[in-house]
C-alpha cells in the first residue's frame, strides 16, 4: 500500500503564502533543497491543485544546465513522476506524465494508494485539506521557516481535528526546522 504524504514549506505562524499570495520567503537554500530532494526522490505520483501545478510546472521546461546540482536533481525528480492535477478550470497541461481530474475523488485516491507500494505526494493546502478530511494522508512533512507573515494561505485548514505522532525532526543551518508526523486515526 502506498503512502500519501502532505509536504510543504510554511512560515512559523503556519502559512504557505502570505496575504498577497507571496511565498518568496520560503525558497529553500541548498542544504534544505538537497534534503527535500531526498524526500521527494521516491515519489511516484504528485497530486496537485491547479495553483500548485502552475507553480511547479516550471520544473518541466526549465533549462537547468547552468544551475546548481541540487536544482538539476529536483528537475529530474519532478519530470520522472506522474502528476494528477485537480482542477475544474484548467483546460490542458503542458507537462509530461500529467492528467487532469475535474474533482477530488477520495475513493480514486484510495485506489491509487492500494495500487502502489511507493510514495504519493499531495501538494497545495486546499487539495491537502480535502485529503486530510477524507482520512487519506499518512504523513505530514513540514518545513517551518523562521519568519512570520501574519496571514494568508494556511498549511493546515482551520477546523481540522487531527492527532499526529512526531517521527522525525531536524534543524538546518538557516534556522528552518523539518517536522515529520504520522497521522493517527
Amino acid at each position: 500500500m502506498g503512502q500519501l504524504i502532505y509536504s510543504g514549506i510554511a512560515s512559523l505562524d503556519g502559512y504557505i503564502a502570505d496575504r498577497d499570495g507571496n511565498f518568496d520567503w520560503s525558497a529553500p537554500d541548498e542544504e534544505v533543497h538537497a534534503f527535500i530532494n531526498d524526500l521527494e526522490r521516491g515519489v511516484g505520483t504528485f497530486l496537485l491543485g491547479r495553483r500548485m501545478y502552475e507553480v511547479m510546472s516550471a520544473w518541466e521546461s526549465w533549462d537547468t544546465t547552468d544551475e546548481p546540482p541540487v536544482i538539476q536533481d529536483f528537475a529530474r525528480i519532478w519530470q520522472a513522476a506522474d502528476k494528477v492535477v485537480y482542477s475544474a478550470s484548467l483546460e490542458s497541461v503542458d507537462t509530461a506524465r500529467t492528467r487532469i481530474e475535474r474533482t477530488f475523488n477520495p475513493d480514486a485516491v484510495r485506489e491509487l494508494k492500494a495500487a502502489t507500494d511507493g510514495t504519493i505526494s499531495i501538494g497545495g493546502p486546499t487539495l491537502a485539506a480535502a485529503a486530510l478530511d477524507a482520512g487519506l494522508v499518512d504523513e505530514c512533512q513540514l518545513f517551518l521557516n523562521p519568519v512570520a507573515v501574519g496571514g494568508g494561505l494556511r498549511f493546515l485548514p482551520d477546523g481540522l481535528n487531527l492527532r499526529l505522532e512526531l517521527l522525525e525532526e531536524r534543524t538546518f543551518g538557516n534556522g528552518v526546522v523539518f517536522l515529520r508526523y504520522r497521522t493517527l486515526a
